[in-house]
């Protein structure tokens, strides 16, 4: 099968539909299948398992919804992906978020095969979603096939789309995300160590966890907060909590590769995600709990849909940041807790892994050929 996998997103910066595209590549090479992938490419020549890339249109970065989108914004664009369609003559084109301009929007429009979308993106509210639905509907009618990677995602897409949508999830590679392997010996002292990873981000909730550390503190102070992600905007402000916490023991230690990422989870021994909205899923969390690790989650719908309250670890309500703190407090005290909820998230891990979740969207590719 000749497969065009098409992201709207920069392809050099490896965020989780950028990963979900990477992943789909490799495993359908693996099976015999010739695979291209589409994409704005910032640093042209990025791949992550030699997968071939066509770079399309150069990113450009979008503020909106919370996040940072890093978009190719062209007038030329629709005739590039005109001429690579006509010369790819993919037998499947899988668009990840094919409602985002201009690559994958281009690409919809102009393809002559069976296309296939997946969402991923989610939102509790979506204002300006709201004057689109007519176009949208019309969109959803060049799509054969479509996938939502959550019930949540299922429920937001049909008030503004409606359709048939297929749930299949995100996975995670619980071949690199394991309980054996490194730690960052730097933080192996004894300390209680409380992971966030993420983007600094407002809507990932970061200060309501640097609140609930500071009310920590006060009944539970061996321990130390590590946060992992990339973001400069808001980590003088996030600095500036912590110092009015009065809490010494936080390091931000920014970006982390994909070979460090899976030793900062196993370094953790409670893994914190306090996001208040927009997750549609929950990646990070799967990660943790495929290194064996408890986790605490705000209750927010893609979050609950990956783990459950009191099995692979204990879910707060957003904004809240004294039930975090109290969440905090528990598993710090109770290391047979942590270590029983953490085989659990690893049992639970395992069922999301990517060469499953691949042979499920290769199997739905095939019912609309």
């Amino acid at each position: 099968m000749n497969i065009g996998l098409v992201s709207p997103y920069d392809y050099s910066f490896p965020g989780g539909v950028v990963q979900h595209i990477s992943h789909l590549a490799y495993h359908y090479q693996q099976w015999g299948h010739q695979v291209k992938i589409l994409a704005p490419c910032l640093k042209e020549g990025t791949t992550y398992f030699e997968e071939k890339v066509h770079p399309i249109g150069r990113p450009i970065p979008i503020r909106y919804g919370g996040t940072v989108a890093r978009l190719p914004l062209s007038p030329w664009l629709p005739a590039q992906v005109k001429q690579v369609l006509k010369k790819e003559k993919f037998d499947v084109i899988h668009l990840h978020e094919p409602f985002l301009p201009m690559l994958c929007i281009s690409t919809l429009l102009q393809s002559q095969t069976v296309n296939v979308g997946t969402f991923h993106a989610y939102y509790a509210e979506a204002k300006s979603y709201r004057p689109l639905k007519s176009i949208f509907r019309k969109w959803i009618t060049k799509l054969h096939g479509k996938i939502v990677v959550s019930q949540p995602l299922y429920n937001f897409l049909n008030t503004y789309a409606p359709s048939d949508y297929n749930i299949i999830p995100n996975g995670i590679n619980i071949e690199r995300f394991t309980q054996e392997g490194p730690i960052r010996k730097e933080y192996d002292d004894g300390k209680v160590n409380i992971v966030f990873v993420g983007r600094l981000e407002t809507r990932k909730g970061l200060d309501y966890l640097i609140e609930a550390c500071g009310l920590l503190n006060k009944k539970f102070s061996n321990f130390r907060l590590i946060v992992v992600g990339p973001g400069t905007r808001l980590k003088k402000g996030y600095k500036k909590m912590v110092k009015e916490a009065g809490l010494e023991n936080v390091d931000f230690v920014g970006f982390a590769s994909g070979e460090e990422l899976p030793q900062y989870y196993r370094t953790a021994d409670i893994f914190c995600a306090p996001a208040i909205w927009g997750e549609s899923f929950g990646i990070v969390l799967l990660e943790a709990m495929a290194c064996g690790k408890p986790v605490i989650a705000s209750n927010i719908e893609g979050y609950a849909s990956v783990m459950h309250h009191n099995e692979e670890g204990l879910l707060v309500a957003p904004k809240d940041s004294r039930g975090l703190a109290d969440a905090l407090l528990t598993l710090a005290e109770n290391r047979d807790l942590r270590e029983k909820m953490g085989q659990k998230g690893r049992m639970n891990a395992e069922k999301y892994s990517w060469p499953k979740v691949a042979e499920r969207i290769l199997n739905f590719y095939k019912e609309y050929m």
